[in-house]
């Protein structure tokens, strides 16, 4: 039976292959949801190929790469009460959509819930699982799974308002863990996350991704996040232990050197958190520590 409650947003650059695959699964989900996707300038022939087998698809081009950023412009032309984000190479299993749903629709202080992901072909659990189900933060008891800090932009079903209400994802990260700070603002205006392992997403990991260059995007990220949410003293700590646990290459290089080229735009920005929700933030930065998903490589 179809569920119209949630819109699948997907944002896509140059891997039509996966793209296609995506949206074949999301076709053939029982909850039969509205698609939109924002071509972030592919060359590839994947609007084309959008246009011609998936008439249905609603499909933004908005002739540059935007980004997360082709997220907020897809999320403009949603009009359900619950978004659902995967990636191109990510698709939700049959049910899933319909359960997140049934929860965000009973808990009207939940923002979000992430699903467990599985590794394809293999259908072994993603390493980030085991970050997610051992969250350190504490919430209320009617929250369907743990308490999360962040969230995966790939598999996570979000509630529209709340969404909108922080502006989306900040154009300034453009991509790469960019999903820390739009979480953090929504903790900070009193919304939960939380992680359901009963929602499922599968991820067939792309081929053609560039791992270094998610590394570089992932620590100036970081950095920039870091600077403009965390009081000073952390801040600064939280940097020194990038400085010293990082790689020391190129890569790590360039990640810093962007990072201190943003920093004007980022101290005009800065709105540190308030000392409880700074008390959250210690905890999931001790507990990333520990992460095996959280190692700077590539």
């Amino acid at each position: 039976m179809s569920d119209h409650r949630t819109t699948v947003v997907v944002i896509t650059h140059n891997r039509r292959p996966e793209l296609l695959r995506t949206l074949g699964r999301l076709r053939d989900l029982p909850e039969a949801p509205r698609v939109i996707v924002t071509d972030n300038a592919s060359q590839d022939g994947t609007a084309e190929a959008v246009t011609r087998l998936f008439p249905e698809v609603t499909l933004l081009a908005p002739g540059r790469n935007l980004g997360a950023v082709g997220r907020n412009l897809a999320v403009q032309r949603v009009r359900s009460p619950y978004v659902a984000f995967c990636d191109d190479d990510t698709w939700w299993e049959p049910g899933s959509l319909r359960h997140a749903a049934d929860l965000l629709e009973r808990s009207p202080c939940l923002a979000a819930v992430t699903a467990r992901i599985v590794v394809e072909p293999s259908g072994e659990e993603d390493p980030v699982v085991a970050e997610l189900r051992d969250s350190p933060l504490t919430g209320p008891d009617w929250l369907p799974g743990p308490a999360l800090g962040s969230f995966l932009a790939a598999a996570t079903v979000m509630r529209t308002a709340a969404f909108r209400a922080v502006g989306g994802f900040h154009p300034g990260l453009w991509l790469g863990g960019e999903e820390e700070l739009l979480a953090t603002d929504l903790l900070r205006r009193g919304w939960w996350l939380s992680y359901v392992p009963e929602l499922l997403i599968h991820h067939a990991a792309s081929p053609v991704r560039d791992s270094t260059e998610r590394r570089v995007l992932g620590v100036r990220n970081t950095l920039w996040f870091t600077w403009l949410r965390r009081p000073w003293l952390p801040a600064v700590r939280r940097t020194a232990h990038l400085v010293r646990t990082v790689p020391r290459d190129s890569a790590s290089a360039r990640a810093f050197a962007q990072a201190a080229a943003g920093l004007p735009w980022v101290l005009r920005e800065r709105d540190p958190v308030p000392r409880r929700l700074e008390a959250r933030l210690r905890a999931l930065e001790r507990a990333r520590r520990r992460s095996a998903a959280r190692r700077y490589v590539g």
